[in-house]
């Protein structure tokens, strides 16, 4: 499907059009996981994870941790999608039931089938119960050094669907017998729908990025990983696109990058934002340099005299541009930021400074420090 108009998109367009659609809000945390399709996760927290990071700008009076304390509550699932995250159990269901690539031994099996049964007599395990009762020991994990054999195993079974995260104790999985998967649907069908939620994450989504992301559902779903490809080819006809300065961008069924409704007020009132490095906004960098003309990197796994803009830097949106970056974090109780600008200074309008202070006293009060 081809968008075809008289005068043709342009980048300045597809920014407004990415910032608008992106940051909707705020709505509950529940409308806004099922909004978003998927929330990505990270362990590090500079100054908190990334969901929150994510969420606290999408979801009504959301505090640091507000995701882990209500997971329980939640109809939502830990697991692995394009990357690892949270996503709405309709969508998790589409991914299960999984056939992973690598098969398991026998008396690999005879392990996972003794733990399951331990899971359900006991309802909800920490990964410490599993090790005081089996004692599998230690074995060597990807970084090189040794982890329990016991965490690996869990591990394993969730990515197979056998087990699901319960919720957290101190950032620790807790682990659950997961329940019968629903019947499983038509594998293009599953496939279809499955693009459908990457589309409706990232959009507007050049052809390389829509590529890139729909061939991560070879992890996500690799029962399928044959059909990655087809899939692709159907979403280049199933999705109304355009070609803007050379580049074919997708994006879902229901929307035009032209409509009135993305004439964002707060866009055009100029709030600043401080986003997380794996916002949908800034995901793709790819897509990131095309439209805000620089490219921004993750650089936490950089070493540090390597680094160009900090360890942690979050993007800095004012209005449709992403201006700078800020490093933040929480000394003694008091927020600490360093801010950086692509231009070498802050923008001289008073407006932009008090939105600054604006979104500042917001950080304070999402971490607990107002």
């Amino acid at each position: 499907m081809t968008i075809l108009t008289r005068c043709p998109i342009t980048l300045a367009e597809l920014r407004r059009y990415t910032v608008a659609r992106t940051l909707f809000g705020p709505v509950t945390l529940a409308r806004a996981i099922e909004r978003l399709g998927f929330v990505q996760a990270d362990p590090i927290r500079a100054p908190a994870r990334a969901q929150d990071l994510i969420l606290r700008h999408r979801a009504r009076d959301y505090r640091a941790g507000d995701l882990e304390r209500r997971y329980p509550k939640l109809a939502i699932e830990e697991d692995f999608f394009v990357n690892y995250g949270f996503l709405p159990r309709d969508t998790h269901a589409l991914l299960h039931p999984r056939t992973p690539r690598k098969t398991w031994s026998k008396s690999h099996e005879d392990k996972a089938a003794a733990v399951l049964a331990f899971v359900r007599e006991r309802g909800v395990v920490h990964p410490h119960d599993i090790d005081a009762q089996f004692q599998h020991g230690k074995v060597r994990n990807w970084f090189g050094g040794s982890t329990n054999a016991s965490t690996q195993l869990l591990d394993q079974m969730h990515y197979r669907g056998l087990v699901r995260i319960a919720g957290r104790a101190s950032g620790t999985r807790l682990y659950a017998a997961r329940e019968a998967t629903p019947p499983p649907v038509a594998p293009q069908v599953a496939m279809d729908m499955l693009v459908d939620v990457i589309v409706k994450k990232y959009a507007p989504l050049p052809e390389r990025s829509l590529a890139e992301l729909v061939g991560r559902l070879r992890s996500g779903a690799p029962q399928w990983a044959n059909d990655c490809r087809t899939a692709f080819q159907r979403s280049r006809t199933r999705l109304p696109s355009a070609e803007v300065e050379g580049s074919r961008w997708y994006w879902p069924a229901n929307e035009n990058p032209r409509s009135k409704r993305w004439s964002s007020a707060e866009v055009a009132e100029g709030e600043v934002r401080l986003l997380a490095p794996f916002d949908p906004i800034v995901w793709d960098r790819r897509r990131f340099e095309t439209l805000w003309g620089w490219p921004y990197r993750f650089e936490a796994y950089v070493p540090a005299a390597k680094r160009v803009r900090g360890y942690y830097a979050l993007p800095l949106l004012w209005r449709d541009d992403i201006i700078g970056w800020g490093n933040l974090a929480v000394v003694d109780n008091r927020l600490q930021s360093q801010l950086g600008y692509v231009s070498g200074k802050p923008p001289r309008d008073a407006r932009f400074k008090r939105a600054l202070d604006e979104e500042l006293e917001r950080l304070r009060t999402f971490l607990g420090l107002a």
